[in-house]
């Protein structure tokens, strides 16, 4: 028996290296920069002479300085890209800072399946329902060697008969967020 638990399921470790930052600091940066504009001034006037344009080389370079120095303060104040998995599930790592944020991964892995679910009972059925269901078992298994499918008599016992319902006879209507913090509660009882 796997002596794992929930809390350490969720903790997760960077596998990948440190990001190391690039070499050259500020003036490497400046100069990169400074490449780029003369790379794209060079083929805007090349550009402008074939169709036969001819734009002062002063208004040029200022024009193209100005759209690096948005493309620049724009990318510095975007909010940081979520990467979207290519496969429906839910990948273990998703959302997770690189210092390996385990807690705000695993409430992004709950969180738009639940908003997505809130006001439909089939969808909740579907989707949210068996996670709670899986999460039960996996903590049966952990902590007492069985799961609600291996030995539902005793499953049902350590479960206890609200929480036992809520799994196997989904209600009416999708529960409230206070009804599922009760439910959450009863399963970390367990």
């Amino acid at each position: 028996m796997s002596s794992t638990s929930i809390d350490d399921l969720l903790s997760a470790e960077e596998d990948r290296p440190p990001r190391r930052p690039r070499s050259g600091g500020r003036a490497g940066q400046v100069l990169r920069t400074l490449v780029a504009v003369a790379a794209v001034v060079v083929v805007l006037v090349a550009a402008l002479r074939a169709v036969g344009l001819r734009v002062s080389l002063l208004v040029l370079v200022a024009g193209v300085v100005a759209l690096f120095a948005v493309r620049r303060i724009v990318s510095s104040l975007a909010p940081p890209s979520q990467a979207r998995p290519a496969a429906r599930r839910v990948a273990p790592d998703e959302g997770a800072t690189p210092g390996g944020d385990a807690l705000r991964t695993a409430i992004n892995g709950w969180e738009r399946p639940l908003d997505w679910a809130s006001g439909n009972r089939d969808r909740f059925a579907e989707r949210i329902l068996p996670r709670l269901g899986e999460l039960a078992d996996e903590r049966l298994r952990q902590r007492h060697g069985l799961t609600r499918e291996s030995d539902p008599a005793r499953a049902r016992a350590l479960l206890g008969d609200p929480l036992w319902t809520f799994l196997a006879a989904p209600s009416r209507r999708p529960p409230s967020p206070r009804d599922l913090a009760a439910v959450v509660a009863e399963l970390e009882k367990i």
